[in-house]
């Protein structure tokens, strides 16, 4: 059963909503809803609007992650990524992306800039302990296992 998600389109440059480009994609492409084209030098970071907002049901979040070409191609990333849209947030969504390629990028009104996975989220309690149960890896850090 498909998520219902309701979206409101804040500017006439948000262009078309968000939408799967194949049957089994998990995310959506998100689009940049610019008035003119942005600029973005290696190094810096730019905070590209969609022009879209959505209200999620309680229990899910919304995660926006970078796209693959965009990354592989220019360096283009999503800088705190995955960024995580709350089900309470209302606001316009809006990507971070950072430039770690070695030549300027040009972000176009409309350009696909990143996507958005929908997940469910448990709530947790804490409950403070004296100690916790043993492991066999126990108090190990990175690469403590002998995998990286």
């Amino acid at each position: 059963m498909a998520l219902t998600v309701s979206v409101r389109r804040l500017r006439p440059s948000a262009g078309e909503l968000p939408q799967y480009a194949t049957a089994q994609a998990a995310g959506m492409d998100l689009r940049a809803a610019l008035d003119a084209p942005v600029d973005l030098a290696p190094g810096k970071r730019a905070l590209i609007p969609t022009g879209i907002a959505f209200a999620l049901p309680p229990g899910f979040e919304a995660q926006v992650r970078p796209r693959s070409g965009l990354a592989l191609k220019h360096g283009i990333t999503v800088l705190n990524s995955p960024g995580t849209i709350d089900a309470d947030y209302r606001g316009e969504v809006a990507v971070l992306l950072v430039n770690h390629g070695e030549e300027p990028f040009r972000i176009a009104p409309g350009e696909r800039i990143a996507q958005v996975v929908f997940a469910k989220v448990e709530s947790a309690t804490w409950v403070e302990v004296e100690e916790l149960p043993p492991t066999e890896r126990g108090a190990g850090g990175y690469g403590s296992t002998g995998r990286g």
